[in-house]
């Protein structure tokens, strides 16, 4: 959530406006208050009143009123945000932004605010790629202007390549890390996530697996990132949206043994690990190079174990700090108490299938966090991001 928050979106005249309610609306769900500047041509692909409908509060953009002569004091503007998002930014207003030029309401408010920015550049393919573009996009970085890559895809001239505004989910993801990095407890601090099933290959179209989703570990990713953390995610198969913060990097992988390999090369450089995934045991031991094709009435197939990869962690980890996960189904306390000890896990998050709304793709998790004493701490039912914060909290004041 980002309660109280105050963000000022600036909008400027390309085709790419017109997502910015939906932008706007993000904000607004989570209880930030927004208000909009539009430069002079910007009105012609998003109108003031939608804007002004959307975030609840007028919409500016003149430097001041022709009738009635009142000033729109832009100080005031950038004195008063916690973050200035540009979105879209076209290349006319980037180049004036690296320029310094003040020939409208959003100019000004950029040269005048005190708050981090953010901006989105959108324009053509050969426009993007243009060499004095690319100077103006390294002037703003100089300027410490947070600024988000261009997306590739089909542009309004028909074209297709590299020059998309972001979508408004990854522009408010980016905006609210910048917002909580200010403030992040783990700062210089580097976590290792894990998440999601692993696909074990029977042949080329069939495997075992598991029903887990990944969506545990990627609100564990974020959260870890909101604090200020440098997080890298290895994600199993999933379809699971993740954030497009600048501080969470994403290794996919299929099989436990690529986990296991992406967890050995990163393992020495970390500093805490959280280990949600839910990796298969046994794979078979040979993998059909054709379909199985379907013949006797039962089909017996051998199998081998799989790594660990959560006690290879345990058992070569220096400083790290590890936190595995147990799904039980019975003697829960016990069995995850045995895990904590022979895994040399430092605590063990527990979840049981016997709970109303755990489990596999759920929304919500009820858990338990064992430490090494074997303190026991219970939280209720709740929305995985939640689950996810107490988790995180937990860490940080287990912490050595």
């Amino acid at each position: 959530m980002l309660e109280g928050k105050r963000i000022l979106i600036g909008i400027t005249g390309g085709i790419a406006a017109y997502k910015i309610p939906e932008l706007v609306r993000l904000f607004v769900k989570n209880q930030a208050e927004v208000r909009c500047i539009l430069t002079p041509s910007a009105s012609a692909f998003v109108t003031p009143l939608t804007l002004a409908t959307v975030s609840k509060n007028p919409v500016a953009s003149e430097l001041f009123d022709a009738k009635t002569g009142q000033w729109t004091n832009h100080v005031e503007l950038g004195l008063w945000a916690d973050i200035f998002i540009i979105a879209p930014l076209t290349a006319s207003s980037l180049s004036k932004m690296a320029l310094g030029h003040s020939d409208n309401l959003l100019l000004t408010t950029f040269l005048s605010a005190k708050c981090p920015v953010l901006v989105a550049p959108a324009m053509d393919l050969d426009m993007y790629a243009h060499t004095s573009t690319l100077e103006n996009i390294d002037k703003l970085k100089k300027m410490n202007v947070h600024v988000m890559d261009a997306k590739s895809g089909e542009l309004a001239s028909g074209l297709s390549g590299q020059g998309r505004m972001p979508e408004p989910q990854e522009i408010y993801d980016q905006a609210e890390a910048i917002l909580y990095s200010k403030t992040g407890r783990l700062k210089n601090k580097r976590v290792l996530i894990t998440a999601g099933p692993t696909y074990e290959a029977l042949d080329p179209v069939r495997f075992i697996g598991n029903h887990s989703t990944g969506k545990m570990g990627i609100a564990l990713a974020k959260q870890f990132a909101l604090e200020g953390a440098q997080v890298t995610l290895i994600l199993g198969p999933s379809k699971e949206n993740i954030p497009a913060y600048s501080n969470l990097s994403v290794t996919r992988v299929e099989s436990a043994e690529e986990m296991f390999c992406a967890v050995q090369a990163l393992w020495k450089q970390m500093d805490i690990g959280v280990f949600s995934a839910a990796v298969a045991d046994y794979k078979p031991t040979t993998k059909a190079e054709n379909k199985i094709k379907k013949s006797d009435a039962t089909l017996t197939m051998e199998l081998t174990k799989n790594p660990d990869i959560l006690a290879w962690s345990g058992a070569n980890k220096t400083e790290q700090y590890l936190v595995g996960f147990a799904l039980e189904t019975n003697n829960e306390i016990e069995h995850a108490q045995a895990k904590l000890a022979c895994k040399n896990l430092d605590a063990i998050v527990l979840n049981s299938l016997n709970n109303a709304g755990t489990g596999f793709g759920y929304d919500t998790n009820q858990i338990s966090v064992i430490n090494k004493a074997n303190k026991i701490t219970n939280f209720e039912l709740l929305k995985k991001s939640q689950v996810a914060k107490n988790i995180v909290n937990y860490v940080i004041q287990d912490l050595p």
